[in-house]
């Protein structure tokens, strides 16, 4: 007799899943950002570095850390699959929500990430799902589906 985690093709829990298109696309746009940065404060002559008032340094700063604040939003989005709750994290906002109140999942083509139609009749998305994904989208929105089937 198979363990509960061999049901028919339901995944066992817990079970995170994050987009991992923009997480290589975030590393990428960071690192040759830092790059380009410290290249150019490189290639500038000592006269024209002594021209940047502590202002526009910290102004500088300000920016890279707004841009960090954003990539790293956008990484951790995830949605998690526990046995008691489903975790939906966007951005940096969490949301726990029981089985009972997930009705479906949705990724039409072309989506850019799945959606969970909720029992109130709201909509919320789930942005650790991610349409340019591909075949890893398409089977974590099928897992997800299953385990709405099982445990709603």
């Amino acid at each position: 007799m198979p363990a509960d985690s061999e049901r028919a093709g339901v995944p066992s829990l817990p079970r995170t899943y994050r987009p991992l298109g923009p997480r290589i696309v975030a590393t990428v746009l960071v690192a040759g950002l830092a790059i380009v940065c410290a290249m150019a404060w490189i290639g500038f002559d000592d006269a024209t570095r002594a021209k940047f008032t502590v202002f526009q340094k910290l102004t500088m700063a300000f920016f890279a850390l707004a841009i960090l604040v954003c990539v790293h939003a956008l990484t951790r989005s995830r949605v998690t699959a526990r046995t008691d709750r489903l975790v939906v994290v966007n951005g940096y906002r969490r949301r726990e929500l029981a089985w009972a109140q997930v009705v479906a999942v949705r990724m039409p083509p072309g989506a850019p990430w799945a959606s969970l139609d909720l029992a109130d009749g709201s909509e919320i998305p789930a942005m650790g799902i991610q349409g340019s994904d591909g075949g890893r989208a398409k089977t974590a929105v099928r897992d997800l589906r299953r385990l709405v089937a099982e445990l709603s």
